[in-house]
């Protein structure tokens, strides 16, 4: 795939000095853009503030309090919380245009819109105390982020907005750490009115998505390979990819194979002509220490807490020598699950499992044509997904 780009730029490199490529490629604007921007490009409100974790990480959360044309002196609006999934941000819920985007539908739709991002990630990349140049700033996982992460950001949205209950909508790694959170603590569980699951992830025994090669090697093999700090970050040579590459019809179908890489995609179902915004937003990283821990669930075929590798270090942080499973059956809140006949990441046998241990299912819906990345980027999302959210959202409201 590097290959592959590298002779796009020459490509590139030779259409620009015969001047051929010129009236062939559109930037979009947002391709520019941080997400405060892109929000405002559309013509919606936004906020941002930073939330500390009891651990001392800091998470840039957004927020779009009312949707375009409303004022805000309006009654108080039902609070929806938007957590995106792994080597992903915030700006998967805005990189489409309004009708197309779910963060600007709900917003529309009466909603308080908060948009969260996980440790680590391009907006979230900040401590109390800690260098993300330390290798001790990203001794973390998922562990964390459903610990931490969750609680630290659903209590700020809470107290900010006055609110007893907030709705959640979680994609992928957004599912696994609330069914993490939600079954093992149970004063956060009950601030969730309801849990929107998309393409959920609990268990990865089926998944056919080609980071199951990290599997097969070792954790050494796999920190000589990647280090100890921060896997798959965006760099300028992304922006420089996304901004003069893969704007270019040309380079569509490159593009897409590269950044979907990990998850698959559907060219039918993409609008292919933004796919500079979505590469110029991700991916946005993670710990190489939060992928360990996707091997060993795929190892394991069980979703439990990180392994440390050795008795003593499982005891300190667990009190026990091995790491706890999760329990996902201990979770009573109301729970709307959507997930993907073609989705390599979330497969649809990992979801047949899944559903009879969630204990109050209210709805489950299988799309036979979705992947991965059609939840928050499909063209037809609107109308597979979120209308039914969104309808399901005002009668919970009503209750």
């Amino acid at each position: 795939m590097w290959q592959l780009l590298a002779a796009a730029c020459w490509m590139l490199l030779i259409g620009s000095i015969y001047g051929y490529d010129k009236k062939r490629s559109i930037t979009n604007p947002e391709a520019k853009m941080n997400i405060s921007q892109i929000i405002s490009y559309w013509g919606y409100p936004y906020e941002e503030y930073d939330v500390a974790t009891k651990d001392g990480y800091i998470l840039g959360i957004y927020r779009i309090p009312h949707g375009r044309g409303c004022t805000r002196e309006t009654a108080p609006k039902p609070a929806v919380y938007l957590q995106h999934g792994l080597i992903a941000s915030a700006s998967n819920w805005i990189c489409n245009p309004p009708n197309n985007s779910l963060a600007f539908l709900l917003a529309d739709n009466g909603y308080d819109v908060w948009l969260g991002n996980s440790r680590g990630n391009t907006w979230s990349r900040k401590h109390l105390k800690l260098s993300p140049k330390s290798p001790e700033y990203w001794a973390f996982s998922f562990d964390e982020m459903a610990k931490y992460d969750l609680p630290a950001t659903i209590n700020f949205i809470i107290e900010k907005t006055g609110q007893e209950q907030l709705y959640y909508v979680g994609h992928s790694q957004g599912t696994t750490i609330a069914f993490i959170a939600f079954s093992t603590n149970p004063e956060l569980a009950k601030r969730i009115k309801v849990f929107f699951a998309l393409a959920p992830v609990f268990t990865v025994t089926y998944s056919r998505s080609p980071m199951r090669k990290l599997t097969t090697l070792s954790r050494q093999v796999v920190k000589a390979l990647f280090g100890d700090k921060m896997f798959y970050p965006h760099t300028l040579f992304d922006e420089f990819i996304a901004t003069k590459i893969c704007n270019r019809k040309l380079f569509h179908r490159i593009c897409s194979n590269f950044l979907f890489t990990l998850s698959g995609f559907d060219p039918k179902n993409l609008n292919m002509s933004r796919l500079d915004v979505y590469l110029s937003q991700n991916p946005a990283g993670t710990s190489v220490q939060n992928m360990l821990h996707w091997a060993q669930a795929v190892n394991s075929g069980r979703l439990q807490a990180f392994d440390w590798g050795n008795p003593d270090q499982n005891i300190m942080h667990f009190q026990q020598l091995t790491p706890p499973l999760y329990n996902v059956t201990k979770m009573e809140v109301p729970t709307a699950v959507w997930s993907g006949g073609q989705d390599v990441v979330a497969d649809s046998k990992d979801v047949e499992n899944l559903l009879p241990k969630i204990a109050n299912l209210i709805y489950y819906k299988l799309i036979p044509h979705y992947n991965h990345v059609d939840f928050y980027l499909g063209q037809d999302a609107p109308q597979e997904i979120y209308q039914d959210l969104i309808i399901m959202m005002k009668e919970y409201s009503q209750n």
